[in-house]
C-alpha cells in the first residue's frame, strides 16, 4: 500500500488558541505562535480544534483567528479551520465564514451529545461538504462526541469530492486499515501515541496537541520513517512517550497540558477558558521537567 498524499501537509499542529490576561483572544500571540510552530516543522496548522477550546470561542473569534494565522502564515502552510459544531446547520455557517476568512480547509467533528444514527451522520458531512468549496477532514473522535463514524460510513462519505482527509481518534486500527484499503482518504493521527503506527501502515501524517511544544521532535518521527530508518523512528516516538503521557493521558485536557507549557516555556498561550481551569503549580513543573527530558535526549 502507498502512502496517500497528504492534502493538509504531514505533520500538522493542532494549534491552542492564545488569549490575554484578562481571557480576550489575544491575535498578535496567535500570529506569533503559528509563525514559530511553522518555523520550527509544522507544515500545517489546524485552528479552533479541541485544543483551540472550540466549545468556548465565539464565531467572530474563530473567523478572526483564521484571518490573523493566515496574514502570519501566508502561502507557506496549509490552514484548516475547526467547524464542527453539534448542529448542522450552524456548522455550515462556520465552514462557509471559514472558507471567506481564508482557510484551507475545514475540520469537521461528528455532532456531539445527539448521538446521530450513521445514516444521519452522513448527511450532515455531505450536506457541510455541499455547501462549502473547501477541502474537508472528517474528525472521528467517539470518545468525545459518543458517536463513532463507522468504517463502511467513512468509505460511503470518501466518493464526496470535496470530503478528503480523516483525523483519526477512534482507537481502532482494523477499522483505521479497511477504510485505507478501499479509498484514497488521507489519514492523519489525532492520539500522538500513534504516529508512527497509523504512518507505517499507510496514514498521511498525524494532527497533534503535543506538536505545540515539541513540533520538531515529531516530525522527526515521520523523517526518519520515510528515510528508511525505521528503527530511528521507533525510537524517537518510544523518547516522546513520556511527554504524551503527561500531556495527553494524565487526567487533564491536552489544551491545559499545552498552555501550561507554552506559558512556562514564554510562548503565546495565557489561561484557558472556564470550565476548563489552569494546571497546579505541580502539575505544571512536571510537565516542563518531561519537556526538558526530551528535548535533551
Amino acid at each position: 500500500m502507498t502512502t496517500i498524499a497528504p492534502p493538509f501537509g504531514r505533520a500538522l499542529c493542532a494549534m491552542i488558541t492564545p488569549f490575554d490576561e484578562a481571557g480576550a483572544l489575544d491575535l498578535d500571540g496567535a500570529q506569533a505562535l503559528a509563525g514559530h510552530l511553522v518555523a520550527a516543522g509544522c507544515d500545517g496548522l489546524v485552528l479552533s480544534g479541541t485544543t483551540g477550546e472550540s466549545p468556548t470561542t465565539t464565531d467572530a473569534e474563530k473567523s478572526a483567528l483564521v484571518s490573523a494565522v493566515r496574514e502570519a502564515v501566508g502561502a507557506r502552510v496549509p490552514v484548516v479551520a475547526g467547524v464542527g459544531t453539534f448542529d448542522t446547520r450552524h456548522t455550515v455557517e462556520l465552514a462557509l465564514a471559514a472558507e471567506e476568512a481564508g482557510a484551507d480547509g475545514v475540520l469537521v467533528v461528528s455532532p456531539y451529545y445527539s448521538r446521530p444514527p450513521q445514516d444521519a451522520l452522513e448527511a450532515h458531512f455531505r450536506e457541510i461538504a455541499d455547501a462549502c468549496g473547501l477541502p474537508v477532514m472528517l474528525y472521528d473522535i467517539p470518545g468525545r462526541t459518543g458517536t463513532r463514524i463507522e468504517p463502511e460510513t467513512m468509505i460511503r462519505l470518501a466518493e464526496h469530492p470535496r470530503i478528503v482527509a480523516v483525523k483519526d481518534c477512534s482507537y481502532d486500527l482494523l477499522g483505521t486499515q479497511k477504510v485505507l484499503n478501499r479509498t484514497e482518504l488521507a489519514y492523519y493521527a489525532g492520539c500522538d501515541e500513534h504516529i508512527l503506527a497509523l504512518h507505517a501502515v499507510g496514514a498521511a501524517g498525524y494532527v497533534s496537541t503535543v506538536a505545540n511544544v515539541v513540533p520538531d521532535r515529531l516530525r522527526a518521527i515521520l523523517d526518519t520513517f520515510e528515510a528508511g530508518d525505521t528503527p530511528v523512528s521507533a525510537r524517537l516516538q518510544q523518547r516522546a512517550t513520556p511527554l504524551i503521557e503527561a500531556m495527553m493521558s494524565a487526567g487533564l485536557p491536552g489544551t491545559v497540558t499545552a498552555k501550561a507549557l507554552l506559558n512556562a516555556l514564554g510562548l503565546p498561550a495565557g489561561p484557558v477558558r472556564a470550565p476548563l481551569r489552569p494546571a497546579d503549580r505541580g502539575t505544571a513543573d512536571a510537565l516542563l521537567a518531561e519537556y526538558e527530558r526530551l528535548v535533551a535526549a
